[in-house]
């Protein structure tokens, strides 16, 4: 079955294409479109075995970018595949499901009702979400599409991990409550993980960690999330690129007062403005700062502080309710890049019988590896994530379920 893979951001596409049944290369193609809505938009187009390709013109919208993409993956030049007709399912990213969806689902009239009902959870990703699966709803009416949802692989989580200690008419009435984000991933890392070191998925504690330009950690007790450290919005838990994480709320109202400034700004200023770039001051991206700390820059050094202190904490916080930690695992551009900041995060830990094989880690660049030394009671390991092949594979065990494995 081949599957296209969507992800629509509000001026983004991203999207592979996947043959879930080959025998050799599973992936076929990958690109992005770039400026949607904008002048100068841009596609480039990476086909398995050939040349890269980008092209530049005006993209006004969703349904333009997608017709750009299936035109580009049938071209008899660039292209991977004869005809539409080869495209077998198509399956979308989606940012938020709220409480509807505890998996990804085959899309309907229901399933799109509810994702648009979600879009004041997630006003920023929803809407580009639905816009494109109404896209080739348009452009390819007789294909079968599949959502698969960041929120979905935490709905396993308990009330007492996912209630806040506020009114609790809150959660029923405007459906205030933690519902985490980046699912697919830690489902992906998480089980991937168990395979290749020899865990029982459904009997193992995990603790997966997704970092990135935002990141995430995730408590995996028998195969299901039972906390994770985004929350409402993913604002919360760690320190990011642009995201403060936790922080005092009071903080927010003191600055608010003090400064005379209203929500808007106070919104820019906890999802843009503070995280990496806020403390260090240099850049958003983990690898300037890490190479101005080692240049000596005092700032950069306190944010990547700041950054791994984040990261150890929430490892030990969920190995405390899980009563105990058999594997850590790193994913995500961060996690499956950076030495420094996987090393930072695991020292300290050596009471819980963590022990890091430093030249191991150190060498580990964009790998899948055991970076724990061979003694470690608790294992840890970078494994690189595929969140694109997680929504192929529940596309495909969807529509195609006596054939998935």
């Amino acid at each position: 079955m081949i599957i296209l893979v969507l992800n629509c951001g509000s001026s983004s596409i991203k999207y592979q294409v996947i043959d879930m049944e080959g025998t050799t290369n599973n992936l076929l193609a990958k690109g992005q479109v770039e400026r949607v809505g904008l002048t100068d938009g841009t596609l480039t187009h990476k086909p398995v075995g050939k040349d890269v390709y980008k092209t530049v013109k005006d993209i006004p919208d969703h349904t333009v970018g997608i017709n750009m993409i299936l035109n580009m993956i049938v071209d008899p030049t660039h292209g991977v595949l004869n005809s539409f007709a080869d495209i077998e399912a198509v399956g979308h990213r989606v940012a938020h499901g709220g409480e509807y969806f505890t998996d990804s689902a085959i899309v309907n009239d229901d399933v799109k009702k509810k994702i648009e009902s979600c879009i004041e959870l997630a006003p920023l990703h929803n809407p580009a979400n639905l816009k494109g699966i109404l896209a080739i709803e348009g452009l390819l009416p007789t294909i079968q599409q599949v959502a698969a949802f960041d929120t979905s692989f935490h709905q396993t989580m308990p009330k007492e991990n996912f209630i806040y200690a506020i009114p609790y008419k809150y959660y029923k009435e405007m459906r205030i409550r933690k519902y985490g984000f980046h699912g697919t991933s830690h489902k992906y890392v998480a089980k991937k993980a168990c395979k290749a070191y020899g865990f029982d998925l459904e009997n193992s504690k995990l603790i997966t960690c997704h970092l990135g330009n935002g990141g995430s950690i995730t408590a995996v007790l028998n195969g299901k999330s039972i906390d994770t450290s985004m929350g409402f919005t993913p604002v919360d838990g760690l320190m990011m690129g642009t995201r403060c994480g936790d922080i005092d709320p009071s903080v927010l109202l003191y600055i608010a007062e003090k400064e005379g400034v209203g929500l808007n700004s106070i919104n820019n200023l906890i999802n843009k403005e503070s995280g990496l770039i806020g403390v260090g001051g240099i850049s958003s991206d983990m690898r300037d700062n890490v190479d101005a700390a080692l240049a000596g820059d005092k700032q950069a050094q306190l944010a990547l502080s700041i950054y791994n202190s984040r990261v150890k904490k929430y490892i030990g916080q969920y190995a405390a309710i899980m009563g105990g930690v058999d594997m850590i695992i790193f994913t995500g551009g961060v996690g499956e890049h950076d030495w420094d900041v996987r090393y930072g995060a695991c020292t300290g830990l050596e009471y819980m019988g963590i022990e890091i094989n430093k030249q191991v880690n150190d060498d580990a660049w964009g790998i899948d590896t055991e970076i724990s030394t061979p003694n470690s009671k608790v294992k840890v390991v970078v494994t690189l994530t595929n969140e694109e092949y997680v929504i192929a594979s529940d596309t495909y065990r969807l529509l195609r379920p006596t054939k998935c494995d």
